[in-house]
């Protein structure tokens, strides 16, 4: 009895050890991978045009409604409406363009351990599908490109 107690204490640690990493994982901005990975987030920002995705929208916002604008965060910005992720231009600056963290995830512990194990590595067209989907596709008439200048 008393070694499945042990066992028992020993799961709850770890699960809430585990619970707190994920929640620690959230964004932190295209500008943190520069040190590492310079080539590419040269490249990307030199070539990807979703690395100023938020100025295509600033320029519609004086034709949309505030509900329509906001819809925009979702594609154009980087992790709205998660945890970390863009809030607004004032509060999260370095989220509020398209960056590496829309196709590989979020950044923190990848960041902070460097473990290559802890970042999306291998983006295929199935990440892009929440933004590059046949409707949105079809209704902005888009061709997304998976290496499109970003590797």
């Amino acid at each position: 009895m008393k070694n499945y107690l042990l066992v028992g204490v020993f799961f709850l640690y770890f699960f809430f050890i585990g619970v707190s990493f994920a929640e620690d994982n959230v964004y932190v901005g295209s500008e943190a991978c520069k040190d590492c990975h310079e080539q590419e987030y040269e490249n990307y920002m030199k070539y990807a045009k979703k690395a100023n995705s938020f100025e295509s929208i600033k320029k519609m916002q004086k034709k949309l409604t505030p509900k329509e604008y906001q819809s925009c965060f979702e594609c154009h910005t980087t992790g709205y409406g998660k945890k970390g992720g863009f809030v607004s231009e004032k509060e999260t600056p370095g989220l509020k363009d398209a960056g590496c963290e829309v196709c590989h995830g979020p950044g923190n512990l990848h960041v902070q351990s460097e473990d290559p194990d802890l970042i999306t590595r291998d983006v295929s067209m199935e990440n892009c599908n929440t933004c590059h989907s046949k409707d949105r596709i079809d209704a902005f008439d888009f061709k997304p490109l998976l290496f499109g200048g970003a590797h």
